[in-house]
């Protein structure tokens, strides 16, 4: 007999197996990248044919496959194999990385950056995610992918500088290329192979239900909401390392600046972070913080000739982008439908992709063209459109997603279970889905009977396998 779901249960050792290794090869592609970050505008002024615009193309242009080809990539994945997608895509990238690591111009640069790009394995990396747990436990894994993500950000920024000093911006080529075959060696000797793959509606993009996401206002608000913040990420990045350098910072020593900001910054937007979401503030904290943005890039534009300046002016940016990155993908799991969640992904880290092309693109060329205060000033407009745009966002419903599989009940009970779970208090919203065997419910866990759920569904799950 089935073992009953419980909803309470912990994640089992093989799923936190699973998570971790799957964590793991996540956290070694996303490093090399944002390794990439602090160093590649300082180092690429020495390749031949150089120019602003370039080095900001060169920076940003893997962000363009990544829009084009990760959710074919994730569908891919469904007919292929989740793991023969993610090699593939490995593959690719780590060919980008030698490409770049071996080039002394700026086109080979370009030319590795958009291979780099063109392994886009994050749909196909989610949905083998999904494969490998427990629908009740999903949700507990995709945080841990994206905490595993966030780690990433604040290693990377730190380690570029400091390889980069053993041998310019092709040692951090190199090592993205060493990183690269250690993912590919995860996936096929750590990973475990899922017994059956199946779409997952709460973790992949479903070409049908695009339309649906895009006629929902709240979505495109925060689909534009990370577009900005990643277009305004990578244009800082086009302009403050070389200006640092400018007033003084000496070679070698971007790590000392990067690693107490990035530090600091995270302890003063976690509070922030639980405010939002335990007291309920979500709102007027995103708001907030939208608005700290604004201030930064206005800092930014009027300290470009202090060391200290750029530096406090920095600090406070990543307070805000701390912040945002947290609740952004928060907010788009609690405004989506439930079946909707994993096209609502899939459009928003599209959009998030999107952002870093344009902000390499536009930033280098408005360095190029006008100065490096223009490209500030550009992202202060930038910020305050979504300011502007997100006065108006509806305060969020403080619910969470909980995934209810259906594998051993009949479509006869739709209905019925459908009722039964809306009078369970805390149960806000169900979608039941027979054909996916799941049934997605939205709900608030400071109120939730969970007693009162896991009796429900330890009744039916019974009385279908006494059947």
């Amino acid at each position: 007999m089935t073992p009953i779901q419980d909803i309470t249960s912990p994640m089992t050792p093989s799923e936190r197996y699973a998570t971790l290794s799957l964590a793991g090869i996540y956290a070694l592609r996303m490093l090399g990248l944002f390794m990439i970050l602090p160093v590649l505008s300082l180092f690429a002024q020495q390749l031949e044919g150089s120019t602003p615009a370039l080095i900001g193309l060169a920076m940003s242009i893997y962000g363009l496959p990544q829009v084009l080809l990760q959710i074919p990539f994730g569908l891919l994945s469904d007919r292929f194999g989740r793991k023969k997608v993610i090699i593939f895509g490995l593959v690719l990238f780590f060919i980008g990385s030698v490409i770049a690591a071996l080039s002394s111009s700026i086109y080979g640069v370009l030319a590795g950056r958009a291979f780099q790009g063109a392994g886009a394995i994050s749909a196909a990396v989610m949905a083998l995610v999904a494969d490998l747990t427990q629908e009740v436990h999903r949700t507990k894994a995709m945080a841990t992918i994206g905490i595993s993500i966030g780690l990433s950000f604040g290693v990377g920024i730190v380690a570029g500088p400091i390889v980069s000093g053993f041998g310019g911006v092709q040692a951090v080529f190199a090592l993205t290329a060493v990183l690269t075959l250690l993912a590919i060696l995860t996936i096929i000797y750590v990973v475990p192979n899922p017994q059956k793959s199946k779409r997952h509606q709460d973790a992949e993009f479903v070409p049908s239900q695009m339309l649906d996401a895009l006629k929902n206002s709240e979505l495109l608000r925060l689909d534009y909401g990370i577009f900005i913040l990643h277009m305004i990420l990578m244009a800082i990045f086009v302009v403050v390392p070389t200006q640092m350098r400018a007033t003084g910072l000496p070679v070698g020593n971007e790590w000392m600046v990067y690693l107490p900001v990035f530090v600091l910054s995270m302890g003063l937007a976690v509070p922030f972070i639980i405010i939002a979401e335990k007291r309920r503030k979500m709102k007027p904290v995103f708001i907030g913080a939208i608005a700290v943005i604004l201030l930064a890039e206005l800092g930014l534009s009027q300290s470009q000739h202090t060391l200290w300046g750029t530096i406090a002016s920095l600090g406070v940016f990543f307070c805000g982008f701390n912040l945002l990155e947290a609740t952004l993908p928060s907010l788009v799991s609690k405004t989506a439908p439930g079946d909707l969640k994993g096209t609502a992904m899939g459009a928003y880290s599209s959009c998030q992709f999107m952002g870093l092309f344009m902000g390499g693109l536009v930033g280098g060329w408005f360095k190029g063209v006008y100065g490096e205060t223009a490209v500030f000033l550009f992202c202060a407009i930038a910020a305050l459109s979504w300011l502007l745009v997100s006065l108006s966002m509806k305060p969020p419903r403080y619910v969470a997603n909980l995934l209810i599989s259906l594998t051993h009940l009949k479509q006869v009970h739709e209905d019925q279970l459908t009722t039964e779970f809306l009078e369970i208090e805390g149960v806000e919203e169900v979608t039941v889905n027979f054909a996916d065997e799941v049934a997605f419910l939205k709900v608030d866990n400071q109120r939730l009977e969970k007693e009162r759920l896991q009796a429900l569904i330890t009744r039916y799950e019974s009385q279908t396998q006494s059947v």
